[in-house]
């Protein structure tokens, strides 16, 4: 079977989120912290890394794009009506259940792989 055209751009952008989520956990593990789950999914959806910071628990959405402004624009609404849910499904699973300490990042990455975390991000949406 041959690849068409939109093959080969979906294999390239899934490679590239793959890179890009790579360079993430290397800045949280950087940090000291755990990479808990990679692309963790639940009823709701899929949480692209989950990350222990002690006891705490990171949510993250990893945005990839030509630029950090770019890569912003491409958190919505209803990503972040998703994440949310799927990040307390998660903690229902915690000992301490919806008392975990928690919070919901954003990871931006640009064209050159640098990344910007934007801490509690989703909580100022």
């Amino acid at each position: 079977m041959r690849k068409t055209s939109d093959t080969f751009r979906s294999e390239r952008n899934y490679h590239a989120g793959m890179a890009a989520e790579d360079s993430v956990a290397r800045a949280y593990t950087g940090q000291g912290m755990t990479i808990a789950h990679r692309r963790w999914r639940g009823q709701g959806g899929e949480i692209d890394l989950i990350v222990r910071d002690g006891e705490k628990v990171i949510f993250v959405e990893v945005k990839k794009s030509r630029s950090h402004n770019q890569a912003a624009t491409r958190v919505l609404p209803s990503q972040i009506a998703r994440i949310q849910a799927s990040g307390e499904e998660f903690l229902g699973s915690e000992p301490n259940g919806l008392l975990t300490e928690a919070r919901f990042d954003v990871a931006l990455v640009d064209a050159m792989g640098r990344t910007e975390i934007i801490e509690n991000a989703l909580m100022m949406a």
